[in-house]
Parts: structure tokens; C-alpha cells; sequence
């Protein structure tokens, strides 16, 4: 059994909640109010910067050339292309470009965040990967789920679902797991308990960040 396969028990509670979420069934229906989704694209132009120095730290800490490589492309691609498609998509709901830039991060968004860039900096590779997972692995599953069950009349989220359940992002979280998997296989057993700690906290911060835009989440005082 490979890594990832053994965390399916952890994570398939948590990609249920997620599912089941309001927030996410009203993007699977098209019902939800689009002043908490506009909330969600503005703190995930925050997270998508934060992401970025986590691919940073992955170039800087690979264990070999190619895994270097990789992790570069992924910088490049996020920075350069990834940046410039989620300010489109934003103006499609009415989000200037100043807007996003003057986004302050949420809770939430600011707790989910520190702790990528912490663990990144801080910790083993694998950790690294292992903290990274759940977003792709998270929102890949959310997609599909959604998408088996049909696209909304919404434009806007139907967009989303594809973006999500397309074959260009599963073959991305599909790598993340290979990668996993081929970190995890030349760990020790208390290596893979802080992988899989890692990972679990990532995946319930991907939860919490769902909750915080429903919530439409900002600093009580």
C-alpha cells in the first residue's frame, strides 16, 4: 500500500465535510450568494502568494535535480500564469486588480498560510510535500464530486468545477500523491507519523478555509 493510499482513512472525512459544506454545495448548485464567493477569491489571491514561496522552499530543499526542476516550473507557472488567470477570473465577479492586491489576509487565511511557509522553511522535504498535499489532492476531489453530480447554470462556478475536476489539475494532484509516495517509501515510521500530521493539518486548515469564506471572515477587533 502506498502512502497516500494510507491516508485515506484521515482524509476522506475531511473531503466529505468539505463536500457537504454550504459553501461548496452552493457552488454545485449555483445558489451561493456571490458576496462569499467574491470573499473566497480574494483571501485565495492571498494563499496563492503564500503558496508560491512553499514551491520556493520545495526548489531549494529537493533532494535531486529533476524534483528541483519541478518545483521551479511550479513557482514559474504560479507566479507568472496562475496569478495573471485568478485576476481574471476575479474581474469576472467585479474584483479589481488593486483590490486583491490590498487584500488583508483573514485569520484563518494568515493561520493556513504561516503554516505552509513555516513547515516549508523549516522542516524535512517530505513534510513539505506532505503539507502541500491537501490543497491539490483537496480541491481535486472537491471538483470531481461536484462535477459528477453536474454543472450548474452559474457560469462563474461552473467554470470553477471544471477548472478543478479538469484533467490539467488532476494530472497536478495526481503527481503530489506520486511524489508522496516515492518520499514516503524511504521513510521511517516517525518520519511518516510527521507526515502524515502534517498533512491531516492541512487538510483541516483546507476546511477552515472553506468555513471563513462562508463566514465571510475578517479580524473581530
Amino acid at each position: 500500500m502506498g502512502f497516500t493510499e494510507s491516508l485515506q482513512p484521515d482524509a476522506e472525512p475531511i473531503w466529505d465535510a468539505i463536500h457537504e459544506h454550504p459553501m461548496v454545495q452552493g457552488i454545485g448548485d449555483g445558489s451561493l450568494d456571490e458576496s462569499r464567493f467574491r470573499h473566497w477569491v480574494r483571501q485565495d489571491y492571498v494563499y496563492l502568494i503564500e503558496y508560491s514561496r512553499v514551491f520556493a522552499y520545495g526548489a531549494a530543499g529537493s533532494p535531486s535535480l529533476d524534483r528541483m526542476g519541478t518545483f521551479a516550473e511550479l513557482l514559474s507557472e504560479t507566479v507568472s500564469t496562475e496569478m495573471d488567470l485568478h485576476r481574471s477570473y476575479a474581474a469576472d465577479f467585479g474584483i479589481s486588480e488593486t483590490e486583491l492586491e490590498n487584500t488583508d489576509p483573514s485569520p484563518t487565511t494568515r493561520a493556513y498560510t504561516d503554516f505552509l511557509v513555516r513547515t516549508a522553511a523549516t522542516e524535512e522535504f517530505g513534510e513539505l510535500v506532505a503539507a502541500l498535499l491537501p490543497c491539490m489532492w483537496g480541491f481535486n476531489e472537491t471538483g470531481r464530486r461536484l462535477a459528477a453530480e453536474g454543472l450548474p447554470d452559474h457560469e462563474g462556478y461552473a467554470e470553477w468545477i471544471k477548472t478543478y475536476s479538469g484533467e490539467e489539475f488532476t494530472e497536478l494532484a495526481e503527481w503530489c500523491k506520486e511524489l508522496m509516495d516515492e518520499v514516503a517509501a524511504d521513510a521511517g515510521d516517525a518520519r511518516r507519523d510527521r507526515y502524515r500530521e502534517a498533512f491531516v493539518t492541512s487538510a483541516r486548515y483546507e476546511y477552515l478555509f472553506w468555513d471563513a469564506a462562508w463566514n465571510e471572515e475578517g479580524w473581530p477587533v
